[in-house]
């Protein structure tokens, strides 16, 4: 396998996570599990994350990216047995996760609404959060960071557009 492939695939439990939120909602089990990581707090008059950015969404992305590393695992080189594979795969999924949570704080506080598209900080605010979280337990490189962050950007734009195409969102960016 390529250098390159192997790079993306490593980071792709973070991608995975930043979908997961989307298709928890539709899980009818959890589906009602709708607590606000903010809850209820307002900034300056306006909501801190919004009713969107959930408990749920947090839990369920962060538990199937670890999940997706350990599927990933006898191809992936994550440095270690399985509990590190997952510890990885849920670290950079809460990151992914947290850099999202951190952007749409910023969409509120600009007046954006949610569900409204803010380009291209909407397609980069998962890369940003999972590398960030990654950085301190991992050993990648500036090229690494760069070819994971020019290919999640593509592969987001792409996967919003199926997930349009398919009923899973609303806009197709």
């Amino acid at each position: 396998m390529s250098s390159a492939l192997a790079t993306i695939l490593f980071f792709l439990p973070a991608g995975i996570a930043n979908a997961a939120p989307v298709l928890a909602n539709k899980i009818p089990v959890i589906k009602k599990w709708q607590t606000p990581l903010d809850m209820g707090v307002k900034w300056q008059g306006k909501p801190l994350l919004g009713k969107n950015k959930t408990w749920r969404g947090l839990i369920t992305g962060s538990l199937i990216a670890g999940l997706s590393a350990l599927l990933l695992s006898p191809v992936v080189d994550y440095g270690g047995g399985w509990p590190v594979a997952f510890g990885l795969g849920a670290v950079m999924g809460f990151g992914a996760l947290f850099g999202d949570a951190a952007e749409s704080a910023l969409k509120r506080q600009r007046g954006i609404t949610s569900g409204n598209s803010w380009f291209p900080f909407d397609q980069v605010d998962y890369i940003i959060g999972g590398l960030i979280f990654l950085v301190p337990v991992t050993n990648l490189t500036w090229s690494q960071m760069g070819l994971i962050f020019v290919s999640f950007f593509g592969l987001h734009l792409l996967t919003a557009y199926v997930g349009y195409l398919l009923g899973l969102k609303d806009k197709p960016i």
